[in-house]
């Protein structure tokens, strides 16, 4: 082998050592979330709380963008419309309403499960997703582990229609934003991440504002409680960490490496929201729960070990 050959490698490997560091704090970041948000859901709304996450996010990237330099113009407008209406609109609005409606673990074990899934299964049917054996083992793997990790809220309060109602919008909120990530990966491609994070939060608050004023009523108090520290530290959180550095991470992911290994942050978000309820809000884990964040985190491992080739 040539030195340039070694030397390519040797770059090849560094770039894919780099993005799982990226990866890895992605996942951080949007399951150190979970807590700040739940708190946060204690005084706001949650729809009308993602409003406000995604308008501060937006006005954000519009700045990050400008001092780039980046152009707000996209190739493919609809298809930018499109995905932000799926990802940040229905995917919020389905699963929010959905998690007051049912079990909040067996919410999350919807959710979560189903995640990995809907990508591997749309992005296949956009050719860009290869269903291999090894990608069914890691779905199957981490379902188990989901399941061990949520099993102690699994039996709680909520069953019949109402619950079932609510699951099935949080599958339906689900589906819609695996739909909306497998389709702006060719937009993304050519268009810088900050930019097309912009307009994903720009046109979903605005999808989501009519939502919330039909669900959750308007009410002007809803404005005095952002001085609350529970709201102040939720949008420092989700906006600071959750859009303005995990978003752009997984948007460049999702252009390097699909949407289903982008997506399984969904098997490591949840083991850090558990750890940081243990150690912030005295939160027990007993011991299938620590099973099931050991199979979840090999799941992942075995998932994102070996890349598997996409369609370009």
């Amino acid at each position: 082998m040539s030195d340039a050959s070694l030397g390519g490698e040797a770059d090849r490997r560094r770039a894919n050592s780099s993005r799982i560091v990226a990866f890895l704090l992605m996942a951080f970041i949007w399951g150190a979330g979970w807590l700040p948000t739940k708190l946060a859901m204690e005084v706001l709304p949650p729809i009308f709380f993602a409003c406000l996450r995604f308008t501060m996010a937006a006005l954000g990237f519009l700045v990050l963008a400008r001092l780039r330099g980046f152009s707000l113009r996209v190739e493919r407008p609809g298809r930018v419309l499109a995905a932000s209406l799926l990802i940040t609109t229905a995917c919020y609005a389905l699963v929010f309403w959905g998690l007051a409606q049912a079990p909040s673990g067996l919410a999350a074990v919807v959710n979560l499960g189903l995640m990995p899934i809907f990508l591997i299964g749309i992005g296949a049917a956009y050719g860009q997703e290869p269903i291999t054996p090894l990608r069914v083992a890691a779905i199957i793997f981490g379902l188990a582990g989901l399941a061990l990790l949520f099993s102690g809220r699994l039996g709680a309060s909520g069953e019949g229609a109402k619950a079932v109602l609510g699951l099935a919008a949080v599958a339906l909120g689900t589906l819609a934003y695996a739909w909306g990530t497998v389709i702006s990966r060719p937009i993304v491609r050519a268009t810088p991440p900050v930019v097309l994070a912009f307009w994903q939060s720009c046109l979903g608050t605005l999808g989501l504002i009519p939502i919330s004023l039909v669900v959750e009523g308007w009410d002007p108090g809803r404005f005095a409680a952002l001085s609350d520290p529970r709201v102040l530290r939720g949008l420092a959180v989700m906006v600071g960490g959750g859009s303005l550095i995990a978003l752009p991470i997984f948007l460049m992911l999702l252009r390097d490496w699909g949407a289903f290994r982008a997506g399984l942050y969904a098997f490591v978000s949840p083991v850090i929201a558990v750890l940081i309820g243990y150690a912030f809000a005295a939160e027990r884990i007993d011991m299938a729960e620590a099973v099931g964040m050991a199979v979840t985190l090999a799941a992942t491992a075995l998932a994102l070990g070996k890349p598997g080739r996409t369609a370009t």
